[in-house]
């Protein structure tokens, strides 16, 4: 029980929270448990929203496909986490990425009645909640208004993180050269030229339709 209040404690939704109002929460709360093996799928793209699962230990994958099926983008996360807490509620409350294990993962989940619940009963969840929502909405206003890139490389750096979670750690994308010079509606040559000069610094990993970048805030820092 311990181990399950120091975790709750370590989420977004439950910081601030008295363990005395935490040990009522836990108690009274009915929260779904589930363990899940290395490359078991939590949740496909698309799939419908209909409960709010709380990462509490391992390492999870998601996985983005863009509209035209012609690339993708994997990047890893850790617990403690949230999966899309922001598509719970709204116009589309469906994910918009297929979650993986990567290792052997416990997650808690919550249905909409319960997080409903909670909201109304707790008032520092409900402000968590507002809080977390409206950090996804105010990122996201904010995209159009960013400096526009003026080289190559730093059209790049931009495509990779406007699609990634976070702007840090290992991201894998799919894709090959001629749909990545689309994208960036640059010649395919001066793609090329520009990934082998990052491989060259260490910056990412080449393969046939594969470009794996170890630490994404290496790439945008240097």
């Amino acid at each position: 029980m311990l181990q399950i209040y120091n975790k709750l404690l370590e989420l977004p939704l439950f910081l601030g929270i008295d363990r005395a109002d935490l040990a009522q929460i836990v108690d009274k709360t009915r929260f779904g448990f589930l363990k899940l093996e290395p490359n078991q799928t939590l949740v496909e793209e698309n799939q419908k929203c209909q409960l709010l699962y709380f990462l509490m230990s391992g390492q999870m994958i998601a996985q983005t496909h863009s509209d035209n099926r012609r690339y993708s983008i994997i990047e890893q996360f850790h617990a403690p986490n949230i999966i899309q807490a922001e598509h719970f509620f709204g116009f589309s409350q469906r994910y918009t990425k297929t979650f993986t294990a990567r290792t052997d993962c416990s997650l808690l989940s919550l249905d909409k009645n319960e997080v409903l619940r909670l909201a109304s009963q707790h008032l520092i969840f409900q402000l968590n909640l507002l809080g977390t929502l409206a950090t996804g909405s105010q990122r996201g206003s904010r995209i159009l208004w960013h400096n526009e890139p003026t080289t190559l490389r730093e059209q790049f750096v931009r495509f990779v993180v406007q699609r990634c979670m976070r702007p840090a750690g290992e991201k894998t994308i799919n894709i090959r050269m001629k749909d990545l010079a689309a994208e960036l509606h640059a010649p395919r040559l001066n793609i090329s030229s520009l990934l082998n000069s990052l491989q060259a610094d260490n910056l990412l990993t080449l393969s046939r339709g594969r470009i794996v970048i170890p630490a994404l805030e290496k790439l945008i820092q240097e």
